[in-house]
C-alpha cells in the first residue's frame, strides 16, 4: 500500500479538525426552541379547567392582565369582545443585546379565546427594532431575522442574544398570565 501524500495527510487533518466545528456551527443556533406556526413566531399556552369556569368573570381577569401588563402608547388593551370570548391587546420587550447600550424593542400582538372551560394565550407577529447607535432602522418582522439566523446567516454578533430574550421573555410572560388566571 503506497503512503498518503503530504497534501492528502493535510486535508484529512484539515476535515477531522472542522467537522466538529462546522456541525457546532449547524445546530449551535438551534439551542433557543422559538416556536413557528404558520412561518410566525407564535408562543401559545392553552389551559383547560378542571371545572367550568365564569366567562365573564375570567374575561374581565384577562383583559385587567393584559392592561397592567403593558402600559404605554398603543399598547396593552385593544379590544374585548365578549360574545365571542376573545380579548386582543399588544405588547412590547426591551431585550439589552450589548455591554455597550445596544438594545431592541420587540413588539407583538396578545390574542386570548377564553371559554367557560379553558383558555388560549398567542403572543404573536413579533416585530424588532434595534436601537443602537448609527442605526435608525423601523420594525420589521422577526422571522425575516430568524430565518437567516436559523440558517447560520445572522444579521449581527448580537443575534443569540436577541433571540434568547425573546424566548424567556415570551416563556415568562405565558407564566405570568396563567398565575393570574389561576389567582
Amino acid at each position: 500500500m503506497k503512503p498518503l501524500s503530504l497534501s492528502v495527510k493535510t486535508q484529512l487533518l484539515f476535515a477531522f479538525v472542522l467537522l466538529p466545528i462546522l456541525s457546532y456551527a449547524q445546530t449551535a443556533n438551534f439551542k433557543i426552541p422559538i416556536p413557528v406556526k404558520n412561518r410566525v413566531v407564535n408562543y401559545a399556552d392553552t389551559c383547560k379547567f378542571t371545572q367550568p369556569q365564569n366567562q365573564s368573570q375570567l374575561l374581565n381577569k384577562a383583559a385587567k392582565w393584559v392592561s397592567t401588563s403593558f402600559k404605554g402608547d398603543g399598547l396593552g388593551l385593544e379590544s374585548t369582545d365578549k360574545t365571542a370570548g376573545i380579548i386582543k391587546g399588544k405588547g412590547i420587550f426591551k431585550i439589552i443585546t450589548s455591554e455597550s447600550g445596544n438594545y431592541y424593542w420587540l413588539k407583538f400582538n396578545i390574542i386570548i379565546t377564553i371559554t367557560d372551560s379553558s383558555y388560549i394565550l398567542s403572543i404573536l407577529n413579533y416585530y424588532e427594532k434595534p436601537v443602537e447607535k448609527g442605526i435608525s432602522n423601523e420594525y420589521s418582522k422577526i422571522e425575516y431575522r430568524w430565518g437567516d439566523y436559523r440558517r447560520g446567516k445572522p444579521w449581527s454578533g448580537e443575534d443569540e442574544k436577541l433571540f434568547f430574550g425573546l424566548n424567556s421573555n415570551s416563556l415568562a410572560l405565558l407564566a405570568s398570565f396563567k398565575t393570574d388566571m389561576n389567582k
